[in-house]
């Protein structure tokens, strides 16, 4: 009997060992993404420039986003979101903005990372439209 343990052992681990790894942008989404004019995300205005957008680390809540400096030493805004959905995934990571009024900066309405077809929609108060 205790053969039959150790067999079960050696072929449980030998399985685990043999799946393919989940990368870390994987499970938070991490994306670099580069603005050449001010956007705006809920709450304020991105000044043009470089900055990583990843998933909260939640296992209860996936629709949290943080936005990092380029080199990711500050975070610029925690954002709650609600989920989006894309027929296609894209390629690539794929930002869509909805236009504002003249004079100021597009928003930031959708983020979805590259080869998926679930993403988050940022949710702005009536007074920032």
């Amino acid at each position: 009997m205790n053969y039959k343990y150790r067999t079960l052992a050696v072929a449980l681990l030998a399985a685990t060992t043999m799946l393919p790894s989940a990368r870390a942008e994987d499970w938070n989404k991490e994306s670099t993404v580069t603005f050449t004019a001010p956007v705006q995300i809920p709450s304020q205005v991105l000044s043009p420039g470089t900055y990583v957008f990843k998933l909260a680390d939640s296992q209860s809540d996936r629709h949290i986003v943080q936005i990092f400096t380029e080199d990711q030493s500050e975070l610029i805004a925690t954002v709650e979101a609600i989920p989006a959905y894309r027929l296609e995934p894209a390629g690539e990571t794929l930002i869509t903005f909805e236009e504002r009024s003249t004079g100021t900066p597009e928003a930031v309405k959708r983020w979805f990372y590259p080869g998926d077809q679930t993403g988050v929609a940022f949710v702005y108060p009536d007074d920032q439209r």
